[in-house]
């Protein structure tokens, strides 16, 4: 039983809340007498009230997001009717910004801002007595981080074992986006460097390989940034590091640095939203263009970093036009690495994007989380065709499993115009934009390029098997085998596991015959390439 539990829902298990670990490590002698529960979008509410109330608690605090803002409200519901003298206690970035969209009014309080302190003050408060009764909202402000406690040994083994270690070497953003919340804050703070890399330290021999930073702007401050690239270079892979960069902020040391990490160590997460001048400075946005291509290039060609990009589709003022070229150059740019994520623009709580709600006809869903639905530029139909080829291309080019195929679907440099039109027909074929298995795909791949754009069936053939053997245990699919004429290197090397793929349900190693077209095809190849020697 524990008198403070402190829940929230993340969008999958791997996932772990940073929020709420930070406040309990600064609930002060309360530390031990608080609980973490946490759950995923797929735990219903009700379920999640029931495991809550089962620990008997004398305070709830609950952390809602723009991913779990409508579970949040219906487990605070059912908590409010099910205990109602239980005090439950709602803070995080949903909340803190008005309107609220969703209605959280059964909360006994929401904290806006950062709650650190706030939550402990009423924390202790309550239990103690001296506050009797709380009050219905307190606005947290920013604390300094020298006074706050850092969170990382509350990340259990289990944690460190099985899921992602978010940390954060600084807070606030020193940009304006209209966009984001972080532009709210634009005091960058920084956590100490020694006390925080110590932390480092402990989760690093405690057996932690995976680590999120949430920094807003990671290479902005140098010292820091440099100190904190140095630990993780000083140790032996493997590991992976994700940092969120400015795109255009490079300086030579940082290079430096980044050319030195091994490859699958890094991934730099890089917020380019949009590559038009009129359309950043609509948004508050600053561009230097020649130093975003530079670093582009720069982090493509002499780094081993995976690249996740981003685009915002439908800024104020961007045709869909612009949004084409925005992605054509950065396919170019990039030299085809990474990830680019097309994301629909979404109207937070706080930011300024409503001062341009009339003059660009924004209209936004009610519902989290709050995308676009049509603006002056882009009609709602042509918004629900942009939402499908936005996930058609998490499907085929982000998840990595088409990187040679891909390329086949648009002329050289036209990346948007080639992809929409096979989004279209995509959409025409299946009628979903979710659950269409990696088999189903790459026969619709095959069928759309040599019956659609008149790709030769052996160009196909041959693309698909190279993407489809990079990864051991996969089976070249009958059409693949029709017309497959060069057997990729990965091929060679998958031979034995493609004949000996582990059974997914037992866990027991299949029998080589129980693939015996996958055996063929490359026994086939291999007898060819000894009878040409």
């Amino acid at each position: 039983m524990s008198a403070i539990i402190l829940a929230t829902f993340n969008a999958r298990y791997i996932h772990t809340s940073l929020g709420l670990r930070w406040l309990v490590a600064n609930l002060g002698r309360l530390e031990g007498e608080a609980r973490i529960l946490e759950f995923t979008l797929e735990d219903q509410p009700a379920d999640v009230a029931e495991r809550i109330l089962a620990e008997a608690p004398q305070l709830v605090g609950l952390a809602a997001y723009i991913w779990n803002a409508r579970e949040t409200a219906q487990l605070l519901t059912l908590l409010k009717q099910l205990a109602p003298d239980l005090p439950v206690i709602v803070g995080g970035p949903e909340v803190s910004h008005e309107p609220l969209r969703v209605d959280f009014s059964a909360a006994d309080c929401i904290i806006r801002g950062e709650g650190e302190l706030t939550f402990a003050r009423l924390a202790a408060g309550l239990l103690s007595g001296l506050v009797p009764q709380l009050p219905k909202r307190v606005d947290a402000g920013t604390p300094e981080t020298a006074e706050l406690k850092l969170p990382y040994h509350l990340y259990t083994d289990t944690d460190i074992a099985h899921r992602l270690i978010y940390v954060e070497a600084s807070r606030g953003c020193p940009f304006g986006c209209e966009f984001c919340l972080s532009s709210l804050d634009k005091r960058v703070r920084l956590f100490a460097i020694t006390p925080f890399l110590e932390a480092l330290e402990n989760l690093w021999q405690r057996g932690a390989r995976t680590f999120k930073f949430v920094d807003r702007s990671f290479n902005i401050g140098a010292a820091n940034t440099l100190a904190i690239l140095d630990f993780f270079l000083a140790k032996t892979p493997p590991y992976h590091v994700h940092f969120e960069v400015v795109p255009d902020h490079f300086p030579q040391e940082l290079k430096e640095r980044l050319r030195r990490f091994p490859a699958g160590a890094l991934q730099l997460e890089i917020g380019i939203q949009t590559l038009q001048a009129q359309v950043a400075a609509n948004i508050g946005r600053r561009l230097n263009m020649d130093k975003i291509r530079e670093n582009l290039r720069f982090l493509a060609t002499e780094t081993t970093a995976h690249l996740h990009l981003d685009l915002i589709i439908g800024l104020p003022g961007e045709t869909v036009a612009l949004f084409a070229d925005n992605l054509n150059r950065l396919m170019q740019w990039c030299a085809g690495q990474g990830e680019i994520q097309l994301g629909i623009l979404k109207k937070l709580s706080g930011t300024a994007l409503n001062r341009h709600d009339q003059a660009e006809a924004m209209l936004y869903s009610p519902e989290p989380p709050y995308e676009l639905l049509q603006n002056r530029y882009i009609a709602f139909a042509e918004m629900q065709e942009l939402k499908r080829l936005a996930r058609y291309w998490d499907l085929v080019y982000n998840s990595g499993n088409f990187c040679r195929t891909a390329p086949l679907l648009w002329p050289e440099g036209q990346v948007f115009q080639g992809f929409s039109t096979f989004a279209r027909w995509l959409f025409a074929e299946t009628r979903a934009t979710w659950k269409i298995a990696l088999p189903r795909l790459a026969g619709l791949l095959f069928r759309y390029l040599t019956e659609q754009r008149g790709v030769n069936a052996e160009t196909v053939a041959n693309a698909l098997a190279a993407d489809l053997l990079t990864v051991k245990g996969r089976v070249l699919p009958d059409f693949v085998q029709a017309h497959i004429t060069c057997l990729p290197e990965s091929g060679r090397e998958l031979a034995r596991p493609l004949a000996r793929r582990q059974d997914r349900r037992n866990r027991s190693e299949a029998r080589p015959e129980t693939f015996p077209k996958a055996q063929e095809v490359i026994d086939r190849f291999q007898g060819t390439l000894q009878n040409s020697r």
